[in-house]
């Protein structure tokens, strides 16, 4: 590909930008992953069906808020994370946000690609699983070659009905064959409301504030005239609606449904579905992580075709980032690793949930504009190497996070606001202090200046 239609390291031009529908459909594949119907029943099975349901509506409102916030300023400006982390931490800086991004695109992919090679394994016996495995990214890896703009979108249009047939087709199916019950309502240890069981379920979704960085990559592709359907629908409260509470629901109501062997986890989902529909439900997980999946590899593909051409200054071609991107992930898979990516990820997260509280603060605040005016330099060599202003805030929270994680019992629930309020309180800090230099090189300001 000649063409960078990925526009890893330019901003998206208004010739570039996705009719609505078609940013929809590509959108919505990442509200469709076996992920979130079994994140919200182990919250409810660990604090009770009633604090899963609260955390749950308030980490809603909290997405919906802030997606739309970073949704906006995305379609104002078509720039990546990659790009507009240059302007928070300068030109070295930002390098090692992209990494984070692409890191958490990886593990993503890693996780709901040995979700399909699980059921394909289970369902066709024969199969070995790194054979399940290697049928996955064989297939996969082709299914992002092509631009959000042009074929993803038409993809996931494509699949985003099967997913819907499917999901109503189990909770109806396991209503029919086991009967219903308000077993569901009464998961966990207590049906009783708590404060402190809210909390835990509310922080937990902050845990995958990378989401919120996967809204912002795909919202650049929209159209300003869409923006208020985009930043009200696509990237707010309607999307996380169905994403967080519809899905966490169908989650809950199942585990509580179908029988399940051994501790409950995707995989174990999995087999109860499969267990519960035969092919159909095979087929319905099968769209399920598909579309979750052409999210994972372009989110990755974006990030490390960033990567590679900051470290050699040459484009690479999207289909070689794609080859090399389903290589790592299958390796990976093989690898077995995944207690270890958990607990890496786990540091990841603090680390997006920093970067996401500081962006949003630099949105809302008039200072980059009074310094700088309408200009968002971005290019290498009028770019300082670092920012002060971002990096002390994303280190310092992140120090904080962590020492709120590792000091483990009640204090974990609070890593993640505690790393939020310290990024932003930190970066408003120093906003006060700013200089047009943090933002432009010292010789180019002045010259600029005079």
């Amino acid at each position: 590909m000649s063409e960078d239609l990925d526009y890893s390291n330019v901003p998206v031009p208004s010739t570039a930008r996705m009719p609505a529908g078609s940013l929809s459909m590509a959108w919505w594949a990442v509200g469709t992953a076996m992920f979130w119907l079994v994140i919200s029943a182990s919250l409810a099975m660990s604090f009770g069906t009633l604090n899963a349901l609260a955390g749950m509506s308030i980490a809603v409102i909290v997405y919906a808020v802030t997606g739309g916030i970073i949704s906006r300023y995305a379609i104002k400006t078509g720039l990546s994370v990659a790009l507009f982390s240059r302007v928070l931490f300068g030109y070295h800086g930002a390098l090692l946000a992209t990494l984070i991004f692409f890191t958490g695109a990886i593990y993503y992919s890693v996780f709901e690609a040995s979700v399909i090679a699980v059921a394909i394994q289970d369902y066709f016996p024969s199969l070995s699983l790194s054979q399940a495995y290697l049928i996955v990214i064989a297939y996969s890896v082709p299914l992002v070659f092509g631009s959000v703009q042009n074929w993803l979108g038409k993809l996931n249009g494509v699949l985003l009905p099967f997913y819907i047939i499917g999901l109503i087709a189990a909770v109806g199916l396991s209503i029919y064959q086991y009967g219903y019950t308000n077993a569901w309502l009464e998961l966990g240890p207590s049906n009783e409301l708590t404060g402190y069981g809210t909390w835990s379920c509310f922080t937990y979704f902050m845990g995958v504030f990378l989401t919120l960085m996967y809204a912002w990559d795909y919202a650049r592709f929209g159209r300003e005239e869409d923006t208020e359907f985009h930043t009200k629908f696509n990237f707010g409260s309607p999307f996380f609606l169905f994403t967080i509470l519809v899905n966490g629901i169908a989650g809950i109501f199942l585990v509580a449904t179908i029988p399940t062997e051994g501790d409950l986890s995707e995989i174990s989902v999995v087999l109860g579905l499969l267990k519960l529909m035969g092919f159909s439900g095979l087929i319905f997980i099968w769209v399920s992580q598909t579309r979750i999946n052409t999210a994972n590899f372009f989110m990755a593909i974006v990030n490390l075709e960033s990567i590679l051409q900051r470290l050699t200054s040459v484009r690479i071609p999207k289909i070689v980032t794609a080859i090399f991107v389903g290589i790592i992930v299958y390796v990976v898979m093989l690898a077995d690793v995944f207690s270890f990516l958990y607990q890496a990820l786990s540091y990841l997260a603090i680390m997006v949930v920093a970067w996401v509280s500081i962006a949003v603060t630099h949105i809302l605040s008039p200072v980059y504009e009074k310094l700088m005016g309408s200009t968002l330099e971005l290019r290498e060599h009028y770019v300082p190497a670092i920012n002060p202003a971002g990096l002390l805030a994303w280190f310092l929270a992140a120090f904080v996070g962590l020492l709120f994680f590792n000091a483990g019992g009640q204090w974990v629930a609070s890593s993640s606001p505690a790393t939020a309020i310290v990024a932003s309180v930190v970066y408003l800090l120093m906003l006060k202090r700013a200089k047009r230099s943090w933002y432009v090189r010292d010789a180019i300001a002045k010259e600029q200046a005079s």
